[in-house]
């Protein structure tokens, strides 16, 4: 099986730099103002939906009790919004195709 990597702000920037053809700075700050404005939209409480790739849906989960593991004592757990993301299904067809 093949290493895995994790693709970064910069990997993002310098394929808009080749494949576009934009500069090097350009490239960045867009790279930049497209992440800016989602997290910004998330910040909002508003889902994310980027058509082909998937959405970020903000979900609240109330409290409950936990269990800590190693002492088996109960805990509460707080409740929270979090943050989950559903791949499109053609991304997941994707996927399945490319492994």
């Amino acid at each position: 099986m093949e290493a895995v990597g994790t693709l970064t702000r910069a990997d993002l920037a310098d394929a808009l730099h080749r494949e576009v053809g934009l500069s090097r700075t350009d490239s960045s700050k867009l790279v930049e103002q497209i992440l800016t404005h989602l997290c910004e939209a998330l910040a909002r409480g508003e889902n994310v939906k980027i058509s082909g790739f998937g959405s970020f849906i903000l979900r609240d989960k109330g409290e409950r009790v936990g269990r800590n593991p190693k002492t088996g004592v109960e805990v509460p757990i707080a409740p929270r919004r979090v943050l989950t993301f559903r791949a499109s299904q053609m991304m997941r067809d994707r996927i399945v195709a490319g492994g």
